[in-house]
């Protein structure tokens, strides 16, 4: 099976054109067709994993009964102080994800909130716990219970800010809901590691004035196999990564980000390609789209901030198999899980780790 052999699809509502790409490394050509809608073209370059012959061991997935593609969408739109619009705008690209033919969906992160400290608290929701599939809880948890139940897909929730008592005392997390088809809440990722910089003429930000940092490593199990969940900043820490590709062997990454200015341009592909080629796995993240000081909320008492964008898709093979720019648009890509195996087969560094010099643990709390 060729690197990229599998169609995907981009979408955007911005444009006025549909782009269907069906890349092949062994060649240059793409097909296209045009319909109402559009997409910038995606990038092509050509692989050598396709001159590579692979020696086939024996795996170590389960493929009697995997799925071989799992089409995957991510839902990249801007995010205003008006939280009912907000989630009608969430809404609105969970209903195209479900006509795209997508199985899983992916909102960007912080989608119901202005990105701002000070916001966190103001739009913080109450929201349900692991198991739990009744639509009676917070406006954006039951958007997502509902949505997931009625297009019958899973749903990655981006994140929004959480709200939880304790002990007298009012806690805020970053929170990831995952749904299942059936509506119920499968995971529950609290952002780990908060996003706190600050970089000499570039931003400074400390998540940690509202927020407090999850505890818990976040995967679940879907028919196409193990799928690891972080927020953003998490991307950074290969450790986290690695837990979930060696303790739970997930086959898929998943990071709802909002990388800025600063750190976007420099750091977003270059990270996801990393994490992609560490645990030789499929790497997914979905960011808003980016808005400017002159198309921001002009009545927002928050300070504006600028998202990087550019959802992405990236292979087990460390290339990009999907992406965008920094505006709005639905991007949907089909993965060819089989490629999973055929890297970890050629390359098996799973197999070759000096584990007498050295060990990676996960710690319960």
């Amino acid at each position: 099976m060729r690197l990229g052999s599998k169609p995907f699809l981009l979408w955007s509502s911005s444009a006025l054109s549909t782009v269907s790409a069906f890349r092949n490394f062994g060649s240059k050509s793409s097909a296209a067709t045009t319909s109402l809608f559009a997409f910038v073209t995606p990038r092509h370059t050509q692989s050598r994993f396709d001159r590579i012959q692979l020696r086939m061991s024996s795996s170590t997935l389960d493929n009697t009964s995997q799925p071989s593609t799992l089409r995957v969408a991510m839902c990249q739109f801007p995010v205003t102080h008006h939280k009912d619009q907000n989630e009608q705008t969430a809404k609105s690209y969970l209903q195209q994800a479900k006509d795209q033919g997508a199985q899983l969906a992916v909102l960007p992160e912080i989608w119901n909130s202005p990105y701002a400290t000070a916001a966190f608290p103001e739009y913080a929701e109450v929201l349900p716990d692991l198991g739990d599939s009744t639509a009676e809880h917070s406006s954006a948890s039951q958007l997502l219970m509902v949505a997931a139940k009625e297009h019958n897909m899973w749903i990655i929730g981006g994140s929004i800010p959480e709200r939880v008592e304790e002990n007298g005392e009012t806690i805020i997390y970053n929170t990831c809901l995952v749904l299942n088809p059936h509506g119920t809440v499968v995971a529950k990722h609290r952002k780990v590691h908060l996003f706190d910089i600050d970089v000499p003429g570039g931003i400074t930000f400390f998540e940690s004035e509202t927020l407090t940092a999850g505890s818990t490593v976040s995967h679940f199990s879907t028919p196409f196999g193990e799928i690891g969940v972080g927020i953003c900043y998490d991307i950074r820490f290969a450790e986290y990564a690695m837990v979930l590709r060696q303790k739970y062997n997930c086959v898929l990454l998943v990071y709802p980000g909002a990388f800025n200015m600063t750190t976007g341009p420099a750091h977003w592909e270059l990270l996801q390609r990393a994490r992609a080629l560490d645990n030789q796995c499929f790497v997914v993240t979905a960011s808003p789209a980016r808005t400017t000081e002159e198309n921001a909320d002009t009545n927002s008492k928050y300070p504006h901030y600028a998202a990087w964008g550019h959802s992405t898709v990236v292979s087990p093979w460390g290339e990009i198999v999907a992406t965008t720019d920094e505006t709005e648009g639905l991007v949907v890509a089909d993965l060819d899980l089989s490629l999973i195996q055929q890297v970890r087969n050629g390359i098996p560094i799973g197999n070759q780790r000096r584990t007498d010099l050295y060990s990676l643990e996960e710690k319960q709390k």
